[in-house]
């Protein structure tokens, strides 16, 4: 028998009118009759948070995303209010909420509506695990258009898509397939030139659908948790992704060798397999700055362990290997072997640091040790405890840097693939379920992780790899995309996946270059190096079990262009370091797609493959087997090949022609591209001359060159260099400009200009208004310069 009562609260419930109003400096409350509080926190004048209650009752208010640094503040608030509706007026928005319903309009200064609210704010009733199910729905504007979201394997563009947040062990996902590793529930509007981002700070499994449903309506959903939200209004990209980068916060400077090019493997062992790998490097003169080692170093999977037959002496392998430029980098899992003779297992359990089940016996998993229990990292103690144990590795042993695998967490031989949903979580003093914690599981753990290994690595800088995320890990931790495979449709996959996570604030990204599962032949492992060069985390891993994967594993002709394009990173890092020290501090996204770097311009709005590495290179991979070139869309503006120096018009789709050994790669107009020597590791050279790789232009350009001691904190104190470029371009004189900070004194005492394209012959040159002789400039064709690194003004006249 259904009573009336039954009836009337099952499905959705809705916000009825507001009955009250009231204010609380930059906090604004709105109840209706039927127990709905509406929060609104003014953050700055184009971020606002939106909060909703049932009941009359707020949850504790608590994030792991936000970071407690975030930059917030705004200069002017006004409340007015009419017969039908409340106006919030912003330095830079109108928020309108309507008295009747609790629905919200978004506007800016001229009126022009940014976001509202189609239904807005409901709620349902979980009759299974008690709370609500709380949603939200949008009208999707016309021509609306939506980014971000995280490591998502589709199209950039997710007009149309429906996807969910819920780290999973996803093996050998394929395009489309969704959920995966990570959970961001940030994306971004553009529509009619304005742009606008949305955060949804909930950590139960989320819901997203961008007109997927019904072509006018945008929503997203939990299971669980409050209905929490922070919009953030542009009406730049840009704009929206660095306030929601400054909100979850951006990573401090890793060293540079973390920038370098990686090598791993399923598994390297014993230590003369690792010696014999790391030889050949050296030997073929392939550069390389780390070593991995996957779970076989260690005794029976254990973790903090080593198996002392295949690694009889780790400090010295790691010294040795440290001697030949190679950093040691080492794999933990979170699973701890039920072992009573295992000292780590025993002080876990003493000390009742192990997730338990809702009625009490701990929670159980099999994983790559057998059965295991699992830590409790959303426990302070817990992480505190966790990162103590780094000692000995980083502190004794020499281990360079951590790789935290498996933790969303993944647990064999179950259908979910991870924890059961009734496993219990201190969640920082909020008691919760896995429903709750599950999807911040694994970065609690690499933040206990990169708590310990920046502890015992010091004075020099942490480096920390995870595979699970939520918003904010980038604060702790650089991640890759998985267990990806060695197929054209991955490679594909993966230069969208960075793009996106670039773009949703997690710029220290990679994917595993070549494939983890399965073998690339040589033309894909080839064309994927071509593309995990210009990305920020380059590493090679594959599984042991489908062949080798290094540089000289598929002959010579793709060994040598193997080296020439991981060569070019090298060449590159300066300007590389400079992309990190501008996300980390500007928050802009070290790879732009189209889309972001011009929004104004409609053809990038569907573009997937081509991006910007940094704010002056344009790259587009070659993404087909057999290709001898490749169609791509140029952006508006100039643009130099990188290649054959020839000029071209952007705004159109060309054919670019790019054989096995090239890669479309172009260089903005006005550019100053600085450049390195060739080194075979991070520090092998002292650097002579900085290359400054300088693309004239007719016009103003700037260029920026950051750099200091590759590593520890001294940066900290001021002791960088941060160069700042203007390039001034006319049709018979260039001059370039150098504005220079920070106390860093670099090892090179003079810049080498190389010019290119200028559209004249050098008659006369002056540094500082002093003229100087032609003879500095290179013949046969050169246009180089050699002049002191102090310099403020670089004035050429041509004839």
């Amino acid at each position: 028998m259904i009573t009336n009562t039954e009836l009337e609260y099952k499905g959705n419930l809705y916000p009825n009118q507001i009955v009250d109003f009231k204010q609380d400096t930059d906090k604004l409350y709105f109840t209706t009759e039927n127990g709905v509080i509406l929060q609104v926190t003014i953050l700055r004048g184009s971020l606002i948070r939106f909060r909703y209650a049932t009941n009359y009752v707020f949850e504790p208010d608590f994030s792991y995303a936000i970071d407690p640094e975030a930059t917030l503040g705004y200069s002017s608030l006004e409340v007015e209010e009419n017969d039908t509706e409340y106006i919030i007026k912003t330095a830079r928005v109108h928020v309108l909420v309507d008295k009747k319903s609790l629905r919200t309009q978004i506007s800016d200064l001229d009126g022009n509506i940014i976001n509202e609210d189609e239904i807005g704010f409901h709620w349902e009733e979980n009759y299974e695990y008690g709370g609500n199910t709380v949603k939200m729905s949008k009208i999707t504007q016309t021509g609306e258009s939506f980014y971000g979201m995280g490591d998502k394997a589709t199209h950039s563009n997710l007009k149309g898509k429906r996807i969910h947040n819920w780290v999973t062990d996803q093996y050998a996902y394929g395009k489309d397939q969704d959920p995966l590793y990570k959970a961001i529930p940030f994306y971004v509007g553009l529509h009619k030139g304005r742009a606008y981002g949305i955060y949804f700070d909930n950590t139960f499994k989320t819901h997203f659908d961008f007109a997927h449903e019904r072509r006018n309506t945008t929503s997203f959903w939990a299971d669980g948790g409050e209905l929490n939200y922070y919009f953030f209004y542009g009406p730049e990209m840009s704009k929206v992704v660095a306030a929601y980068s400054n909100l979850t916060g951006t990573p401090e400077l890793p060293p540079m060798w973390a920038l370098g090019y990686h090598q791993s493997k399923w598994s390297y062992y014993p230590e003369s397999n690792v010696k014999e790998i790391t030889k050949q490097f050296r030997d073929l003169n392939i550069p390389c700055d780390a070593i991995y080692l996957d779970i076989d170093y260690m005794d029976g999977f254990r973790c903090f362990t080593w198996d002392k037959k295949l690694f009889p002496d780790p400090k010295r392998m790691i010294g040795e290997l440290e001697e030949d430029g190679f950093k040691t980098v080492v794999m933990i899992d979170p699973g701890i072997k039920i072992d009573k003779e295992y000292w780590i297992y025993k002080e876990a359990l003493e000390k009742g640091f192990f997730c338990s089940r809702g009625d009490g016996p701990l929670m159980r998993g099999k994983v790559w040790p057998g059965d295991c229990n699992f830590p409790d990292f959303t426990n302070p103690e817990v992480r505190e405890w966790w990162a103590e144990l780094y000692k000995e590795f980083m502190s004794d042993l020499g281990v360079h840097a951590v790789w935290n695998d498996m933790n969303e967490p993944a647990v064999m031989e179950v259908p979910s693939k991870t924890a059961p949903l009734d496993t219990r979580h201190d969640y920082d003093g909020h008691p919760c379920t896995h429903r709750k914690a599950h999807n911040i599981y694994g970065m609690q753990m690499v933040r206990a992780t990169y708590e310990g290994v920046k502890k015992y690595v010091y004075p020099k800088r942490p480096f920390v790899i995870t595979r699970a995320a939520f918003s904010g890990t980038q604060r702790y931790s650089s991640t890759w995309t998985g267990d990806n495979v060695a197929t054209w449709e991955h490679l594909w996959i993966a230069n969208v996946q960075m793009q996106r996570m670039c773009m949703s604030g997690y710029s220290f990204v990679g994917s595993d270059i070549g494939g983890f599962a399965e073998q690339p032949n040589g033309e894909l492992f080839a064309r994927w190096v071509q593309l995990g060069i210009f990305h920020p985390f380059c590493r090679v891993h594959s599984s042991g079990d489908h062949g080798d994967q290094e540089p000289w594993s598929f002959g010579t002709e793709i060994t040598d262009i193997v080296r020439k394009f991981i060569e070019i990173r090298y060449q590159l890092l300066p300007y590389l370091y400079t992309m990190f020290y501008k996300y980390s501090k500007e928050q802009k996204p070290m790879l732009q797609p189209l889309v972001l770097f011009d929004q104004e311009d409609a053809q990038t709005h569907f573009r997937t493959d081509e991006f910007i590495f940094g704010e002056q290179i344009l790259v587009c991979p070659i993404q087909e087997p057999n290709a001898k070139g490749r169609r791509m869309y140029i952006p508006r503006g100039k643009w130099y090949d990188f290649w054959t120096e020839e000029l071209v018009e952007g705004g159109k789709e060309s054919w670019v022609t790019a054989d096995l050994d090239k890669v479309p790669v172009y260089i903005k107009e006005g550019a100053i591209i600085p450049k390195y020597p060739v080194q075979q590791y991070v520090g092998e050279l002292k650097i002579e001359e900085l290359i400054l790789d300088t693309y004239y232009k007719l016009g103003v350009e700037t260029s920026e060159v950051y750099e200091d001691a590759a590593d520890g904190y001294d940066y900290k104190k001021g002791r960088y260099s941060f160069r700042n470029f203007k390039f001034t371009g006319k049709e018979k004189s260039v001059t370039v400009q150098q504005f220079k900070d920070g106390s860093f004194v670099t090892e090179y005492e003079t810049l080498k200009f190389n010019f290119h394209g200028l559209p004249f012959k050098i008659a006369k040159i002056e540094v500082d208004n002093e003229e100087v002789s032609l003879k500095s400039v290179k013949p046969n064709g050169e246009q180089s310069l050699h002049i002191d690194k102090n310099f403020t003004l670089l004035h050429i006249t041509g004839k």
